[in-house]
């Protein structure tokens, strides 16, 4: 730092000391943490009813209210969509190069499997759950149709 620079900035503190803010209000409200309002390994239901315990905006509460097996098979969905677009981002590096058409194939063969565990899913399920299903991964699977067009192309 220049020597000038370095004399103004010292000007500038000395003339505008550092002021304490004051504290941040939240509105979130905050419950301070005791060892009888919390134990590590109390689920969330079992806790006592309070109002910390409910949801700030209930309309925004998003929660999974499937069964354990459609659970298994969301996440194995997941998994699943993250190696597809791994796959595809592996064969656009690989656009104008011999291995294009092998990089290509198996990006299609993995969102084609992506593809029919959604779709196997989502006709197993009752109406109710299949709509959760829906708004929760319906934005992922069309990405995964788009970036798959992308590749196509």
């Amino acid at each position: 730092m220049p020597p000038r620079t370095h004399l103004s900035l010292c000007k500038f503190i000395t003339r505008h000391p550092f002021r304490p803010s004051s504290k941040p209000i939240s509105p979130i409200p905050i419950k301070p943490i005791t060892t009888k309002s919390f134990h590590p390994f109390c689920h969330p239901t079992t806790l006592p009813p309070s109002r910390f315990n409910k949801p700030l905006y209930p309309q925004f509460n998003i929660c999974r209210s499937y069964n354990v097996e459609t659970d298994k098979v969301v996440d194995e969905i997941n998994l699943k969509f993250a190696e597809a677009r791994e796959e595809i981002e592996m064969a656009m590096e690989s656009k104008e190069t011999v291995y294009f058409n092998e990089e290509a194939e198996c990006a299609r063969a993995v969102v084609k499997e992506v593809l029919e565990m959604y779709a196997g899913l989502l006709s197993k399920l009752p109406e109710k759950e299949r709509g959760g299903i829906q708004r929760s991964m319906g934005l992922k699977i069309e990405q995964l149709k788009a970036e798959l067009e992308q590749l196509n192309e």
